[in-house]
């Protein structure tokens, strides 16, 4: 049988508790080093890097006239997708799309801070904004409904899709059509190092963008710290990580079949079962088996990669606030609460980027189409960041207006307080000098 790792939190040390909350891009150093000769290359060759390392590191076949998706192939694409996959793709961005319409803030507010002055937020979307799609593990035409549908709702008026071309140049059909259902018609075959090169210093083909959303492997991850003083990099979402949290009322069956979730993504994904009941752990790892017949043989292989290996398993605590402790030490990219009533343990969940409730919502719903923005924080980055939203892709900028009746009072603090800092052109930009003027 599989060895699945077991782990009880009352025989672990400082040191084993530690790493069992490290990620496969924990320590990108060894990323790093590789894609700087990559960014490099496409800084100085363009299109031509990009072709090249299609053909090199995705072993695709994309000429140079070719990075971009044509209306010709979004066309094309809808007849290339079963309609009942185009309506769960609709069904799923008209769910996100009202989620975040809701979301997106006013335009403008203005508060009376005192007697004839006022102060508050203007919001503007962001100018140009990149979105990239990984390809290499599988097609995620989710990914595009969740990154996309946000941007247009918050009104970037340049948008662009990022994503690796097939083996025969093509983009995944899936893809393409919820891409334009979404409401992008602008798709570059790039993915990779390269995609976010190309995005923050633009090549004959791509545009260069302001910002980069959207999940990656290590090596887009890399990239995007790398190129973080040319292009803002986005919220730091890499390989999938999720914790199943499960109670004493639930099947440890259950459990185990909502681990494999996150786990399939690939070897470098993160997934554990953490429950402070043995029955459930012991159910879950027995069920385990039967859940792996019912996959696919890569998927299998990507999970059991996980499972068996130092990102994933089982975690039996030694007691309910033992398991609060060890998620929000994690601070997990997805977080499901198994249990008949979830909300008994949401006020001791501090640290996660997605809340999962009770046995009827898994990671595959959220994933889909619940609404909420399943592009997350990952590998701790919880702790500071949220989901993806459309204040992702809006800035603010503050307002502030003074009437001539409020003015003296504000003038005279602000003197008071430039003189005891030293800024005398801040003083006298409040004192006589400019009573004169007005």
């Amino acid at each position: 049988m599989t060895e699945v790792s077991f782990h009880e939190t009352a025989r672990l040390d400082q040191a084993a508790r530690a790493g069992l909350l490290r990620r496969s891009e924990t320590d990108l150093s060894a990323f790093t080093e590789k894609v700087q000769p990559i960014i490099e290359a496409v800084r100085t060759e363009g299109d031509a890097a990009l072709v090249r390392f299609a053909r090199e590191l995705d072993k695709a076949h994309v000429k140079a006239g070719g990075l971009k998706v044509t209306e010709a192939e979004i066309d094309a694409a809808f007849g290339m997708v079963d309609d009942e996959v185009v309506e769960a793709i609709r069904f799923g961005i008209d769910n996100i799309r009202r989620f975040h319409e809701e979301q997106k803030p006013e335009a403008m507010w203005l508060k009376e801070i005192r007697p004839g002055a006022y102060a508050g937020d203007r919001i503007t979307p962001i100018k140009s904004v990149a979105i990239y799609v990984p390809r290499g593990k599988g097609a995620f035409p989710s990914v595009t409904m969740m990154t996309a549908v946000p941007a247009v709702v918050a009104g970037v008026p340049d948008l662009a899709i990022l994503t690796p071309p097939a083996s025969d140049g093509s983009v995944d059909a899936a893809t393409l059509v919820a891409a334009r259902i979404a409401g992008v018609e602008t798709v570059y075959k790039a993915g990779g190092a390269q995609a976010v090169a190309a995005a923050a210093f633009g090549t004959e083909t791509v545009k260069p963008a302001l910002k980069i959303v959207g999940p990656g492997s290590p090596w887009v991850v890399a990239a995007k710290r790398l190129l973080a003083g040319v292009i803002d990099p986005g919220l730091p979402a890499g390989p999938s990580e999720s914790i199943i949290l499960a109670d004493e009322t639930v099947k440890g069956g259950l459990a185990a079949l909502d681990l494999l979730i996150e786990a399939e993504h690939g070897p470098d994904s993160s997934a554990y079962l953490v429950t402070h009941s043995r029955r459930v752990a012991e159910e879950a790892l027995a069920a385990l088996p039967e859940h792996w017949a019912r996959m696919t043989e890569q998927r299998v292989a990507f999970s059991k990669a996980v499972l068996t290996g130092s990102y994933g398993g089982i975690v039996l605590t030694a007691s309910l606030e033992d398991s609060y402790a060890f998620v929000n030490d994690y601070a997990p990219e997805h977080l499901e609460i198994l249990s008949t009533d979830p909300f008994r343990h949401l006020a001791h969940i501090t640290e996660a980027a997605e809340i999962l409730m009770g046995p009827h919502t898994p990671v595959s719903i959220a994933n889909f189409g619940l609404g909420p923005n399943a592009v997350l924080p990952t590998s701790r980055w919880a702790r500071t960041y949220g989901p993806l939203s459309v204040h992702d892709f809006v800035k603010r900028s503050s307002v502030g207006y003074v009437t001539a009746s409020a003015y003296p009072d504000f003038a005279k603090a602000a003197r008071t307080l430039a003189r005891y800092e030293g800024f005398s052109s801040h003083e006298h930009a409040v004192s006589d000098v400019r009573e004169d003027y007005l």
